[in-house]
């Protein structure tokens, strides 16, 4: 069964995973790249908050174009213009000109993320869709995680590991191009108005919130991160690996837990954890325990990157079923804006206190969420679940159509048996 729903969908999978591959691996380089042009770290965040900028507007905005060009001359467009920004960066070497090429690399990604998503959907049944949710995520942090190590394969100073980002990126383009399957068309996202989703769930929207605060700081300035502490190529590719790798390794049990206690209860053991660890990865680097380091950013993913999935299953679970598709937009541009900001801000306290600055900022936002949450479960007892918890991507490279429509299921699944 489980052979069956990997080949309806392993081509779609392959291209997602190659735009994975290159986009963190780009998104790595470009950070150190940045540093050595001799550009601020102020100017770097700013930079890197470009890429999230154009992906919230792709998320909104990118659906008109595949609706008009149809979902395979899109994604070709998407690719083909993803690829000629990233050998751009090489050609204009200029802060403002690197922020405008990121948006739109942003915007282009969010196109072609939301086109294999429909596909996906498309393509699975009530049966499998499940299944291909988690191996879909399963990709998400495969490919983000080995991407990260072929920023070795050259000197990032050197034209090369440009062109390579741009190689896979194009190459993304090939399964999908020989698939067999019927495009779907595309569904514009529903609006919600934002007091709605708060009033819905505070802690779950403030969670989103800062997950996007969170994680596009670390994406984004991580890698700024572990070359001021003196790491060297390879274990700056192995830093940000491990944090990926144990984002994908505690998301499952994690998940499982909150389905079977107070979710609120496991997110604020998630975002303390969180907390505790930063801290345990400051001392590390100031220790310049290398090993130790590495051991905390795998602990560090496995709780950090809990936080998003767990918010959006704590609002699922009071939102009403009718609704669930445009709680899902209202989430995504939750985690939008976050990661718009995270990177401006985490690159401002860096400069200010030093590189563990980034820790600090991540100890901040974790912290202020668990208070949020704690002090929530002491006016509100816990309600009935009518959600189970389900995977989401670690770079919030996501359109939400195939969690939507997963988290529907299962919603309807669980109201079923209730009723029996």
């Amino acid at each position: 069964m489980l052979w069956n729903s990997i080949k309806s969908v392993a081509s779609l999978l392959s291209s997602y995973g190659l735009l994975m591959v290159a986009n963190a691996m780009f998104g790595t380089l470009l950070g150190l790249r940045s540093k050595l042009e001799g550009f601020s770290t102020e100017v770097t965040g700013v930079i890197k908050a470009g890429f999230f900028i154009g992906m919230l507007l792709g998320a909104f905005y990118a659906v008109r174009v595949v609706a008009s060009a149809g979902h395979i001359r899109s994604f070709a467009a998407f690719a083909s213009v993803m690829s000629v920004a990233v050998l751009a960066h090489v050609l204009i070497i200029d802060p403002v000109a690197w922020f405008f090429l990121r948006a739109i690399t942003g915007f282009c990604m969010a196109g072609m993320v939301m086109i294999v998503e429909s596909w996906l959907n498309e393509r699975s049944t009530n049966a499998t869709r499940g299944r291909v949710l988690s191996l879909y995520m399963i990709t998400n942090y495969l490919g983000a995680g080995s991407g990260q190590f072929l920023i070795t394969i050259a000197n990032p100073d050197s034209f090369q590991l440009f062109s390579v980002a741009s190689i896979i990126f194009s190459i993304a383009l090939v399964p999908i191009l020989l698939t067999r399957a019927t495009a779907p068309k595309p569904s514009a996202p529903e609006r919600m108005k934002f007091r709605d989703l708060v009033r819905i769930s505070p802690v779950g929207v403030a969670g989103t919130l800062v997950a996007g605060l969170t994680n596009s700081a670390i994406n984004s300035m991580g890698p700024i991160f572990a070359a001021t502490i003196g790491l060297s190529l390879g274990q700056i590719s192995t830093f940000m690996a491990t944090i990926l790798l144990g984002g994908m390794l505690l998301q499952f049990p994690v998940g499982r837990l909150s389905d079977l206690f107070d979710r609120r209860t496991i997110l604020i053991s998630s975002a303390l954890a969180t907390a505790l660890v930063s801290g345990g990865i400051i001392w590390a680097a100031e220790e310049h325990y290398v090993l130790t380091l590495f051991a905390f950013c795998l602990i560090y993913g496995g709780f950090c990157y809990t936080i998003y999935p767990m918010s959006s299953a704590q609002v699922n679970d009071l939102a009403d079923q009718d609704r669930l598709v445009q709680v899902s937009a209202g989430l995504l541009l939750a985690y939008g804006t976050g990661a718009s900001i995270g990177p401006i801000v985490a690159s401002q306290i860096m400069v200010r206190v030093g590189p563990n600055g980034l820790f600090y900022y991540v100890i901040g936002c974790t912290l202020f969420l668990a208070i949020l949450a704690i002090i929530r479960v002491i006016q509100r007892p816990s309600g009935k679940k009518k959600a189970e918890f389900l995977p989401l991507g670690s770079l919030g490279s996501s359109s939400k159509q195939l969690y939507s429509s997963v988290a529907q299921e299962t919603y309807e699944q669980e109201t079923n048996r209730n009723d029996e």
